[in-house]
């Protein structure tokens, strides 16, 4: 069935303050979602430069946690971080206008981040900058070992952000890949490590970084997904690293959550015998039954190609050949050759793999388990495996959905997270 949260003495957030945050490179909203969920918290500012996620973000601030429209297009800023200094004070120029002015609320145009949050504290900065230049994945298919690529120094602004408002804390999160990224000829966690302290700010020393590595499944996420969190503390706030990171340990969960969980109960469709062509693309399935009340639950289109190879996959278990084995299988598909396995099947009593953009180009590494229905997942059923609620509303395209979702933080890890921090700082 679908997840349902697991409730805890200590989730109870009746007779305490919340903290306020800013979330930098906040996406479509899982790691605000995951925060504001504990009830603990409160979301100054969100940080989002693609229009589909913000428009998302804030669809959800008015449609779950009570903002009109007016204020979640405060809240939700749409707007290139690199630009640092005008997202902090304003006064944006002539070009910033024209490339973001439409997006945004006046009064942020003018003012920037420290006019939409006036005299309030700034508990938390939490945030992920974009992981592919760190991830090992992305190294790998890129000729330049992504050593060119601009979001190698994302983290910069982060840092910026940070020194202008001073919280006691902030959370940073991405791939294990950066603890092994080095696109200059200085590894980028010793970087990252450099910048905060020389703004006042205490994080594990790069050697001890790894760590920090926690896996999603541990956390009531249906999903083998790991990431480094990378918690800091300002100098002189009374906490300590040890005390965040043994926080969040303790809420590792010893049974894991399965796709069956999550997804088993999903409506069920099946492959048509011939596909239908209609103005808006064409459809290889249909629904089985009458009745499917979910929203963006629906297969993509597959040929009678791919339908073949789904079955062919999921039968004979290809998920436990060799890699060769797979990639020959590839090649008789297809008649090209591939370094990468091009496929992969989702299994029952297992977490799902890591949910990834890519979803957004196709579906061939998350093939559905059940042999009858011949797909991959659909946008509903990633972003259950990402644990966003059900009522979670996604706008844009369906391959924008998919990116988006691919690229959140999972709600239910993000949660623990929050509650690990929150914990920490009720002590002091």
């Amino acid at each position: 069935g679908l997840i349902a949260a697991r409730k805890r003495k200590d989730e109870t957030p009746m007779g305490k303050r919340k903290y306020n945050f800013i979330d930098l490179f906040a996406g479509c909203g899982g790691l605000s979602e995951g925060f504001l969920q504990t009830g603990r918290f409160n979301g100054l500012a969100h940080i989002e430069w693609e229009m589909p996620m913000v428009s998302t973000l804030r669809n959800r601030l008015v449609q779950k946690w009570g903002h009109s429209e007016e204020e979640a297009q405060k809240r939700v800023v749409c707007f290139d971080i690199q630009k640092t200094e005008e997202l902090i004070n304003g006064k944006w120029n002539t070009a910033t206008i024209a490339e973001y002015g439409q997006y945004n609320h006046p009064s942020v145009v003018e003012k920037g981040l420290k006019g939409l949050i006036g005299r309030k504290r700034v508990d938390l900065i939490i945030g992920g900058p974009p992981c592919q230049a760190y991830s090992i994945a992305g190294r790998a298919q890129d000729p330049n070992s992504m050593r060119l690529d601009y979001r190698n120094y994302l983290f910069e602004s982060f840092v910026k952000v940070v020194a202008a408002f001073r919280p006691k804390l902030f959370v940073f999160e991405n791939v294990p890949g950066l603890l092994s990224a080095c696109p200059g000829d200085t590894p980028v966690k010793e970087r990252i490590y450099t910048a905060f302290s020389e703004i006042g700010y205490d994080i594990l020393p790069p050697n001890e970084l790894k760590s920090a590595v926690y896996c999603a499944e541990d956390f009531d996420t249906p999903q083998k997904r790991s990431r480094v969190i990378i918690v800091g503390i300002r100098r002189g706030s009374n906490m300590t690293l040890a005390e965040v990171y043994s926080a969040m340990s303790n809420r590792k969960q010893e049974k894991h959550t399965t796709v069956r969980d999550a997804i088993g109960d999903m409506p069920r469709f099946r492959p048509l015998n011939t596909a239908i062509r209609t103005p808006r693309g064409n459809i290889s399935h249909e629904l089985v039954g009458d009745t499917n009340p979910y929203t963006l639950h629906f297969p993509r289109y597959n040929n009678k190609r791919d339908l073949e190879v789904f079955r062919v996959w999921i039968a004979n278990k290809m998920n436990y050949c060799s890699q060769q084995e797979k990639m020959d299988f590839y090649t008789s598909v297809t008649g090209k050759k591939s370094v990468h396995i091009k496929y992969r099947s989702l299994e029952w009593d297992k977490p799902s793999p890591t949910v990834v953009a890519h979803l957004q180009k196709d579906g061939f590494m998350f093939i559905h388990p059940d042999i009858s229905q011949l797909r991959s997942i659909t946008v509903r059923e990633a972003a259950i495996l990402q644990t966003f609620p059900i009522d979670y509303e996604f706008i844009g395209s369906t391959p924008y959905c998919y990116k988006m979702i691919g690229n959140a933080v999972p709600v239910n890890f993000a949660k623990h997270l929050a509650f690990a921090i929150a914990m920490t700082m009720d002590k002091k």
